[in-house]
């Protein structure tokens, strides 16, 4: 059985100290997370300030972090990538991810925001959240992935490219 979510706020992540969310991303993903290719994939770019979110506990101490990136499918197509999602490890299973992630697309839904992608569990991502991996099957990454485990949320009536490769969302000129 779950432990009960403690008691948190989730407020904008410019909020927090960034040496405290790079020890929280640290502790509940190594220090080597920096290797995986999700940073790749959003290499060079900023988080999107409007849809990453932090979850304070009562005494305003960090346990939880979410951020998303501007990234791009063959740079033409916005997305935007989901992640890390960081908790605490003594809280994990309490709720606090999904708070962060039920805030996030909340917020990206109100705006109208690009598609979301993210590398993560389908069978929790998908059952809470409408992640797929069928948007995502012949989309290329900038180093190794677990296919079943790259997935997209498309809104309602949107659709995405079949192929491509995901990288950061940068800007050519002519296109």
């Amino acid at each position: 059985m779950p432990a009960p979510s403690p008691p948190v706020t989730i407020a904008p992540l410019l909020e927090a100290d960034p040496a405290a969310v790079d020890a929280l991303l640290d502790t509940a993903f190594g220090r080597d997370r920096r290797q995986r290719t999700a940073y790749r994939i959003r290499d060079g770019m900023t988080a999107i300030p409007a849809l990453s979110f932090a979850a304070f506990d009562e005494a305003h101490t960090l346990v939880g972090s979410l951020q998303c990136w501007p990234v791009a499918l063959d740079f033409r197509t916005p997305l935007i990538l989901v992640g890390p999602v960081a908790v605490d490890p003594d809280l994990q299973r309490g709720g606090i991810g999904r708070r962060m992630m039920n805030r996030m697309i909340a917020a990206a839904e109100a705006t109208e925001a690009d598609p979301l992608v993210l590398i993560g569990d389908p069978e929790y991502y998908g059952r809470f959240f409408g992640f797929e991996a069928r948007w995502t099957r012949e989309w290329g990454v900038p180093g190794p992935v677990v296919r079943r485990r790259l997935l997209a949320r498309v809104p309602a009536g949107r659709s995405l490219p079949v192929a491509g490769h995901l990288g950061p969302r940068i800007v050519r000129a002519g296109l």
